[in-house]
């Protein structure tokens, strides 16, 4: 039997699902020993959501009825299981690089010299992240790239999930920019990159105005996808640089630098034309996902039910 999904039409939310006590739990655990002791935690709260909380699993059916379409029963109770830990152990990481530092995980980055001369060049530049594997992995790389790096970041109000900077009572390394505040933070974006600083921009999540979006099929679909960090390449010059965090062992995670894409500033206006690059990220996307399918974290309907594409 088919379980039916509810459309979902609302923004999504980062709040967590968790309650304090959990989340105190589990910092716990990492202090007293790491991943080691954290990870075993994790099986019977998996479960808990997979199997009395239906409405948790069900935000998993939304990706994954795409990306493994025709799958039925206990295959697509396997998936959301596989998924959910996959989130899970990511948080476990996050929480990990805060309490004991980005050293704790065994980062490799093949292309990040590429990254490093980007950076170095003086114009700016934009890194496009996704809802893919533990960023805060990256955290080690981005301190090494000699320039003041910015972060487009909110915090849902009431959320307890706190920062990876937070466990250890540290200044922010980073400077974070509200998207809630005057123009969605584009005068500080803007002015960072022309002054050649980094620019961190989440590229898979609209919330707010869906003026700012072009529709792109993903999965066989459309979805909207924001445009922000497309209008600020655009405008600055920066080049955009596409990074995916990918765990790929216990303690081992890889940083892809899957494509750096350079907008010509004639493409600013009007926003249809922005359609070509913002293709390439999407596509890059889809390749994500068709190798590393259960490491795309998406609980909410991106896809909705009143989207059409115009490509």
């Amino acid at each position: 039997m088919t379980e039916k999904i509810p459309h979902n039409s609302e923004n999504w939310s980062s709040r967590s699902v968790g309650a304090n006590w959990q989340h105190r739990f589990f910092y716990l655990l990492i202090r007293l020993g790491g991943r080691h002791i954290a990870y075993p935690f994790l099986y019977p709260v998996v479960l808990y959501y997979l199997i009395f909380r239906p409405d948790q699993r069900l935000k998993s059916r939304y990706y994954l009825d795409r990306r493994f379409p025709g799958r039925t029963g206990f295959a697509t109770l396997k998936d959301s299981y596989r998924m959910i830990m996959s989130l899970s152990r990511s948080l476990v990481d996050r929480a990990l690089v805060g309490i004991c530092g980005p050293e704790i995980l065994n980062t490799e980055f093949p292309k990040g010299d590429d990254l490093f001369n980007l950076a170095a060049t003086g114009k700016g530049l934009i890194i496009l992240t996704t809802h893919v594997g533990c960023w805060q992995a990256a955290m080690i790389y981005l301190s090494k790239l000699k320039r003041p790096v910015h972060m487009l970041m909110q915090q849902d109000a009431g959320d307890i999930d706190r920062h990876y900077f937070e466990h250890s009572g540290e200044e922010n390394p980073f400077h974070i920019i509200d998207p809630t505040g005057f123009l969605g933070g584009t005068v500080e974006m803007v002015a960072a990159l022309k002054q050649g600083d980094v620019v961190c921009i989440m590229g898979d999540r609209l919330k707010g105005s869906q003026e700012n979006s072009l529709a792109i099929d993903f999965l066989g679909a459309p979805v909207k996808f924001p445009l922000a960090a497309w209008k600020l390449a655009a405008v600055t010059g920066a080049p955009l640089a596409i990074l995916f965090p990918l765990k790929t062992g216990p303690d081992r995670y890889r940083i892809d630098l899957a494509e750096v894409i350079e907008v010509d500033r004639k493409d600013a206006r009007p926003l249809e034309r922005l359609r070509p690059y913002l293709k390439r990220y999407v596509k890059t996307l889809e390749n994500l996902c068709a190798k590393e399918p259960y490491q795309f974290f998406n609980f909410y309907d991106m896809w909705g039910s009143d989207i059409e594409s115009s490509e």
